[in-house]
């Protein structure tokens, strides 16, 4: 199945021809967050599971062009990101743990909704589009082999990045120039697990202004999904709703700009458009990232997602 909020975050499933409002189904009353009536979802979805297959065969569809589609996930606990987790083609062994960081969960917005790019004095911003991961069940100290039993489904995201100034600039510490309001477009909608026969085979392509920039498959992950999932539950525990964004492929990177319309499709997950809006109105000349490149990318077996070793088979010494 697939789930989304549309108008004013009414929870819905999604169908080729529209949408099958089921607020009466999952929602919690009014006055209480989006993302509470998502958890609700999620922690129920077993028990809910026969009344929204009779809802998806047999409720009335509102179509698409009379109601605005919204975040799926409007605002989790938490947002987690893979860094560097692409192998990019690049013929170099891997060189150790997963790593990641967070992305702060204000920045999301929707089908449709702009991309604001803020006054600050950057290098350039860049897209980054991604695998999105929605957590369904409590996940602590799990093993990979479990890890995909933790996953309620799965969504398109992008990482919209501000990238550091020159040297001698004022600079954005951290993975602060990621965490700007409205650098996460989510959406369209959350396809559930079950309907992902593996996650770590699914095309993704991003356009700007009709033009694809990115066109990678998650096959080319060094750590996979369930990896991914597993060894952040190590350090932290996630929860029934918690968003996680796998990574990207850094190859044919190139500028967002006042005016760009944007794309992202994930196969299996619909696709959604963005526009970009700066009133500084800057611009930088469309030079897309040579994969060549990327010769500090580490390279596990190509098609097959790295498996990794920390923490599993032995703690990480730094080396």
């Amino acid at each position: 199945m697939k789930f989304g909020f549309y108008d004013n975050f009414r929870p819905c499933l999604i169908k080729s021809r529209g949408v099958v409002d089921i607020t009466d189904l999952v929602g919690l009353g009014k006055g209480v967050p989006p993302q509470a009536v998502l958890e609700n979802l999620i922690k129920n979805y077993a028990k809910l599971t026969p009344k929204l297959k009779a809802l998806e065969a047999k409720g009335k569809a509102i179509s698409f062009s009379k109601v605005r589609l919204r975040s799926p996930v409007p605002r989790p606990g938490k947002v987690l990101c893979g860094e560097r987790n692409y192998c990019e083609d690049v013929p170099i062994k891997p060189i150790g743990p997963m790593k990641s960081f967070f992305k702060s969960p204000e920045g999301i917005v929707g089908p449709g909704d702009n991309i604001v790019l803020p006054k600050f004095k950057t290098r350039i911003y860049n897209h980054e589009a991604e695998l999105g991961i929605i957590i369904g069940k409590k996940a602590k100290n799990i093993a990979v082999k479990d890890a995909l039993k933790h996953v309620f489904g799965y969504t398109n995201a992008v990482d919209v990045s501000a990238r550091q100034p020159a040297d001698g600039e004022a600079e954005l510490p951290g993975a602060y120039g990621k965490c700007f309001d409205t650098f996460l477009p989510v959406g369209p909608y959350i396809t559930t697990a079950n309907e992902i026969r593996n996650p770590n085979k699914l095309r993704v392509r991003y356009w700007v202004n009709k033009q694809l920039r990115q066109d990678y498959n998650t096959s080319d992950m060094e750590h996979g999904v369930a990896f991914f999932i597993a060894t952040l539950s190590h350090c932290m525990t996630l929860m029934p709703g918690d968003l996680l964004l796998a990574g990207t492929n850094h190859a044919h990177l190139g500028p967002l700009q006042n005016g760009d319309m944007t794309e992202i499709e994930i196969a299996g997950l619909g696709r959604t458009a963005n526009p970009i809006k700066d009133s500084l109105k800057r611009k930088w000349k469309v030079e897309l990232r040579n994969p060549q490149d990327n010769m500090d990318r580490r390279h596990a077996s190509k098609g097959k997602p790295h498996g990794g070793t920390w923490p599993f088979q032995k703690p990480y010494a730094g080396k």
